[in-house]
């Protein structure tokens, strides 16, 4: 059974999100704080920790720098109320595998949890996988981008943007086909992802000389084209 960390600061909300994954079948684990929060991780195999971002005690961007900083795995869902998208890009950034704004609905809460709960277990990374394209090198173990000068560190989910792209290119992949392939979920949220791009699309301008484009295709998706058309 898996284990998942509901970390708010509010006992209604807590008590509304375990009502429904408990009924999936979850085990839960609540923190009122982000101190709390950094305990639990500590104590427990948590395998998805949902995070409220805004708390009176230690807010969830300072959970998610612990987490960076630890490098640790834990799939993280982040709640706000705050819908802007420079919240998203930071959000993200830090290592957050998904983005909800509240208020939300339960039952779209619970889908997002089982997603990102297959999205982990279908994962099987190969030893020292690294994946050529051009003057970039994309090392799957270790979650690092090489373009021969400079080696950026990525999030999980922007190296697996970066291997699909990496293994299909100057191939447009339409967005339902990308949101399916790295989130497991049919609902597409097209924020998230465009946030994801617009990360990829500054790691590439900030490579020097490198012929590597993300294009997008009006209405269909994108194309990670190798010879800059």
């Amino acid at each position: 059974m898996s284990q998942i960390l509901i970390v708010d600061d509010e006992p209604d909300i807590r008590a509304l999100i375990r009502i429904h994954l408990e009924r999936a079948d979850l085990e839960i684990i609540e923190a009122e704080s982000g101190r709390q929060a950094i305990e639990r991780i500590q104590e427990h195999p948590i395998e998805l920790m949902i995070l409220d971002l805004m708390m009176d005690d230690g807010n969830g961007f300072e959970v998610l720098h612990y987490l960076r900083k630890t490098s640790s795995q834990l799939l993280v869902i982040a709640l706000s109320a705050r819908r802007e998208v420079q919240d998203k890009v930071d959000t993200l950034g830090l290592g957050a595998d998904d983005y909800i704004t509240k208020p939300f609905s339960p039952m779209e809460l619970v889908a997002r949890v089982q997603a990102q709960l297959r999205r982990y277990s279908s994962h099987t990374p190969q030893q020292s996988e690294l994946i050529r394209l051009n003057n970039l090198v994309l090392d799957v173990d270790n979650l690092v981008l090489d373009n021969g000068e400079v080696k950026h560190l990525l999030t999980e989910i922007e190296c697996e943007l970066l291997q699909l792209f990496m293994t299909n290119p100057d191939r447009t992949l339409t967005r339902k086909h990308i949101y399916q392939h790295i989130w497991k979920h049919d609902k597409i949220d097209n924020n998230n992802l465009n946030v994801f791009i617009n990360r990829l699309r500054t790691l590439l301008e900030n490579t020097a000389d490198s012929p590597i484009h993300l294009h997008s295709v009006r209405g269909i998706g994108y194309r990670f084209s190798g010879d800059g058309r």
